[in-house]
């Protein structure tokens, strides 16, 4: 270890000289009680370092000791379940330990050091195994077996293999390479910044099953896709990520909350241990990870938060799993950036941001994708990004949202006003969009039905044709609409409320499949396509308005799971009212 001394304090940031080789990024203590640093700026024979906790009590003399390493993760058996801040500190293990409040200097280890885990090998005395080779298991949870990975840059022939129960630290196999013997255990450490190798990048192709209607049928997102959810202050931004986080059908949860209110985070921690996961029936938090990095934890740490939940990610890709990234919100992780970059006197870009800011989010959603892992098994996994901004006043023209746009194929554009009127997503139909349609309408052909991707394109024509015939009714009146364009606003009164509309807190409203997506879209727009018809044969339009079917349709969204032969029943109902009714003309004779 290197030892320098502090000459300006700025915040969090800190100006060390004496330092003797550092590097960018390199892992430093300040202090007397070594808080945790990071280089980011070397000038001559200075290093501008940013701490991760409060630095008040530092001053100029004081000693900075470099590690030489950068900052880095624990990988291995023990991340599911847990609750870590925004370096990977166990939150959970310094309460019980020091208290509520995280005391400066504070070090605890990502993975417990007393745990003992049972390993199952899954290779033999004198085989060959290179980088990514599945050694063996560890089941980490009741519904997640962990794989341990041969880690990077150990390639050779197994000399020995070890099975029962082991800490994280006891070696677990013995490899004989080029350069010794090289002991292995259940971990591994990987630097945050550096994304994790693999075989192959692929182009993702099977959707991402939320159970949100408006999502799946209109905007989808595949595994390994990105998507960006902007929307100003009480849209529903929160609410819709941890809704994707309790229903999505990724193998694996990691929700990040970046510099969002601590009441936020800890509806989370209370929640997800209460929730069961609708496919194992088992707690939620068996496959989920936690990073909780709240608004009033220091800001520096806020920016490390990002880049420690999409390694972990990555990890458990690795392992084959399909992984969905939750960041909430990447607006105040660019805030953190701007920040950090005034205290070390940049020139500003937009709005005082870093010049270098739609580089930094790139570089972290081109983190996200499908890919064939390390190892000779040929097995794929995949990272979903999704990452809420919150642009201020709901501006979506300021430099976040739009740097974000440019690099993310999903967009979910939030609209306040739809939260306040008690439509939960509030997701405009209107201004969103998704570029996986193609894979999306694929998919819904294949195992669902092939009609699926035209009922989406006659609805969404609809709700499009709705929003000018609004205008028309604003200037004139409804009166000015022919019975056609007034069957029309019903259609799309009913596809706003019946379809797009969901109750988080009705049990066969909060998650929809996909069969049932189809179902209930179909029943609208059957129902649609035979109330022209009569219209069309001069039935009255006041009659089919009035019709009692209108209310069983609104209520079919609450039909179970197990009870889909239910909309058949009410599409054959439909045909029978509506054929019953008589014409307009047949009552004038």
């Amino acid at each position: 270890m290197s030892v320098g001394e502090v000459v300006k304090v700025s915040g969090p940031l800190v100006v060390a000289r004496g330092l003797p080789h550092p590097k960018m990024y390199d892992l430093v203590k300040v202090g007397r009680d070594r808080l945790m640093g990071e280089i980011i700026e070397l000038r001559g024979d200075r290093a501008s370092i940013q701490v991760y906790e409060e630095t008040s009590g530092i001053g100029p003399g004081d000693e900075v000791i470099s590690t030489g390493e950068p900052l880095s993760v624990e990988l291995g058996p023990g991340l599911l379940t847990s609750i870590y801040d925004g370096v990977q500190r166990p939150l959970d293990v310094i309460r019980d330990k020091h208290g509520n409040y995280i005391a400066r200097g504070v070090e605890e280890p990502g993975l417990s050091r007393t745990a003992l885990w049972p390993f199952h090998p899954a290779v033999r005395r004198g085989e060959r195994v290179a980088p990514g080779d599945i050694l063996g298991t560890v089941p980490e949870t009741a519904v997640v077996t962990h794989r341990i990975m041969v880690p990077t840059g150990v390639e050779g022939e197994v000399l020995e293999i070890l099975e029962g129960e082991f800490t994280v630290e006891e070696t677990i196999a013995v490899i004989g390479t080029e350069s010794g013997e090289v002991r292995l255990s259940m971990m591994q450490r990987w630097p945050v910044r550096r994304p994790r190798l693999y075989r192959e990048k692929r182009p993702p192709i099977r959707p991402l099953v939320t159970g949100q209607r408006v999502v799946d049928t209109f905007f989808p997102i595949v595994m390994g896709g990105t998507a960006c959810v902007p929307g100003p202050f009480g849209s529903g931004k929160t609410v819709l990520q941890h809704a994707i986080a309790k229903w999505a059908n990724s193998e694996i949860v990691i929700f990040v909350g970046c510099g969002e209110r601590g009441n936020e985070m800890t509806e989370v921690l209370l929640e997800f241990p209460e929730l069961t996961d609708p496919y194992s029936g088992e707690s939620l938090m068996l496959r989920t990870v936690l990073v909780a990095n709240t608004s009033n934890m220091p800001v520096a740490a806020r920016e490390a938060s990002v880049y420690t939940g999409i390694t972990l990610a990555e990890y458990y890709r690795d392992m084959g799993y399909n992984v969905t990234l939750q960041a909430d919100s990447t607006s105040r992780w660019a805030e953190a950036l701007r920040e950090i970059s005034g205290r070390l006197e940049e020139m500003p870009g937009e709005e005082g941001y870093p010049a270098y800011l739609g580089t930094r989010l790139a570089a972290f959603y081109e983190r996200a994708g499908r890919v064939v892992c390390l190892g000779s098994d040929g097995r794929e996994g995949s990272v979903t990004c999704i990452g809420s901004v919150s642009p201020p006043g709901g501006d979506l023209s300021e430099p976040v949202t739009q740097a974000t746009l440019r690099v993310v194929k999903v967009f979910w554009g939030l609209e306040d006003r739809l939260a306040f009127a008690r439509h939960f997503p509030a997701i405009s139909w209107l201004n969103s969009y998704s570029l996986y349609l193609e894979q999306a309408e694929k998919q819904w052909k294949e195992e669902v039905d092939g009609d699926y991707p035209r009922l989406r394109e006659e609805a969404m024509s609809i709700l499009q044709r709705e929003a000018e015939l609004q205008e028309i009714i604003r200037l004139i009146g409804i009166e000015a609409l022919s019975d056609q364009e007034r069957l029309l606003m019903e259609t799309a009164k009913s596809l706003r409320e019946d379809f797009l509309q969901q109750n988080a807190f009705d049990e066969a409203d909060a998650f929809t499949s996909s069969k049932k997506q189809f179902r209930l879209l179909k029943l609208i727009m059957d129902f649609h396509r035979l109330a022209e018809s009569a219209l069309e044969e001069g039935k009255s339009l006041q009659e089919i308005l009035e019709l009692p079917v209108w209310e069983e349709i609104a209520r079919a969204k609450f039909i179970s799971e197990d009870r889909l032969e239910r909309f058949e029943e009410l599409e054959d109902k439909c045909e029978r009212v509506l054929a019953s009714l008589a014409s307009e003309r047949a009552r004038r004779v």
